[in-house]
């Protein structure tokens, strides 16, 4: 687990754009800004840096479920994720991009209030469900090959 983990607090720099992808699956990117404060000790105050821009990717039902949210340009949020740096070519020049895979996505509760509402994920597993399982895991099961099973000790 090599992976850059990151949490942002920021605010919805751009509306949300949702869509599905070709086979079926939701997909949600946006854009967070951060600007980050630092307190200068010569003059007293408070003073804004540089605003940070990222790209965040929801997927599935993190999509969904931001998607049916309200999350409106300006709105702080925070988000946790896998950070990505991206590079490509445009214009004949190397860019890179900053994104950020995110596995939560939510209000940020010190600036507001929310009110939260769970979804209603599918009923119950039916029978019929419960069959197919059984018989994929059995299809697995006959077609592991014996000298791979671990002995026992």
């Amino acid at each position: 687990m090599n992976e850059a983990h990151i949490t942002i607090t920021g605010w919805v720099a751009a509306e949300p754009r949702y869509t599905m992808t070709p086979n079926g699956t939701p997909f949600l990117s946006l854009r967070v800004g951060c600007t980050p404060r630092r307190y200068d000790r010569q003059t007293g105050q408070w003073q804004d840096v540089e605003t940070l821009f990222l790209t965040v990717n929801c997927w599935r039902g993190l999509a969904d479920n931001v998607n049916a949210s309200e999350f409106p340009r300006g709105t702080p949020v925070l988000v946790t994720g896998r950070l990505r740096i991206r590079q490509y070519e445009r214009d004949g020049q190397w860019r890179f991009s900053a994104e950020v895979e995110a596995g939560t996505l939510g209000p940020d509760l010190q600036r507001g209030t929310a009110d939260f509402r769970p979804v209603q994920r599918g009923g119950p597993l039916s029978e019929e469900d419960r069959q197919l399982a059984r018989d994929a895991a059995d299809e697995w099961a006959l077609t592991a090959p014996a000298e791979d099973e671990p002995k026992a000790a």
